[in-house]
């Protein structure tokens, strides 16, 4: 592999050094992109970053699937890894499989927000209340959201809730869940702060952009790939590294993203605050969120992994 020459050319656009001039030819120019506000208020999921390969740690769905496969009368089970989404708010992430249907359980990994079920509840259809869980709690045809132990909750079956599709649950299956969940979360919290040594690579970057010490750190590696994450109430910075990804989804967008100065390929996305590259067997995502929104530039981005590219091209 020619991973020296191709390093070097890495370094050179990110660092915004000259491309040395030959004698018989013009510098290269590189290209700049006006900067973008993010719509979104969690990144893209990672390829393949579902609870079927994801960290270890305390998670709702393991302690709930004994207790609901006798309530629900049905055999649920709980896949072992948990994960984080970076999102506004951050939420730790687990999955149910009930009669083999997704169901995705999110706990916000910092205390509530005044406005944490409204975040939640974006897109999310035509909004009920559900008093069963909670004067806040709210229903929608995709999932329902509500408060316990001073954190939101998000239940969220693949199919919908009483859409008759495949994977989707009934109401009452979808209330049961949400009820065991939301007595099982003050026993399974997480604390704010897991740290990976190399994600403090990025700490003064991140925390540049962010603009105060984060509140909460999720760092971990599933098979070997890091993810780095820091957040606040109010922003979010991640970076997520993938192996042998066969593609970028991002890339298939209409209209198509736009190219980015890094990795073969690599492409800014400033609706999504994102930008993504392959680097060899490597796919690299950095996200930069806030609320409100303000502009993600390419330069922040890149400054943010900057000083951990040398891990990416090894």
């Amino acid at each position: 592999m020619r991973i020296a020459p191709f390093a070097v050319l890495v370094a050179v656009v990110l660092t915004g050094c000259s491309v040395a001039r030959t004698a018989d030819r013009a510098q290269p120019s590189v290209p700049t992109f006006p900067a973008g506000v993010p719509t979104v208020v969690a990144p893209p999921q990672a390829e393949g970053l579902d609870g079927r390969s994801a960290a270890d740690g305390p998670q709702v769905c393991t302690a709930i699937s004994a207790e609901l496969t006798a309530r629900l009368g049905v055999p649920v089970a709980a896949r072992s890894g948990a994960w984080n989404d970076g999102g506004l708010p951050a939420l730790d992430l687990c999955t149910l499989l009930v009669e083999g249907r997704p169901v995705t359980v999110g706990v916000s990994a910092l205390p509530r927000q005044p406005d944490a079920l409204g975040r939640l509840l974006t897109g999310a259809g035509h909004i009920a209340p559900l008093t069963e869980l909670g004067p806040e709690a709210q229903i929608t045809e995709s999932r329902i959201v509500f408060i316990t132990a001073d954190r939101a909750v998000r239940i969220a079956p693949a199919g919908g809730i009483d859409q008759g599709h495949p994977n989707g649950l009934d109401r009452a299956k979808a209330v049961t869940i949400a009820l065991a969940a939301k007595d099982a979360v003050p026993r399974v919290l997480r604390a704010a702060r897991q740290t990976d040594p190399t994600c403090q690579l990025s700490n003064s970057a991140a925390e540049k952009f962010i603009g105060a010490s984060a509140q909460l750190r999720r760092d971990y590696r599933v098979h070997g790939a890091l993810t780095c994450i820091w957040g606040t109430y109010d922003a979010t910075v991640s970076i997520v590294e993938a192996f042998d990804q066969p593609t970028i989804p991002e890339s298939q967008r209409v209209p198509p993203p736009r190219n980015a100065p890094i990795g073969s390929p690599g492409y800014y996305i400033p609706e999504e605050g994102e930008l993504v590259f392959r680097l060899g067997r490597r796919v690299v995502r950095v996200t930069a969120l806030t609320t409100p929104p303000r502009e993600v530039s390419l330069d922040a981005l890149n400054e943010i992994v900057d000083q951990m590219m040398p891990l990416f091209l090894r």
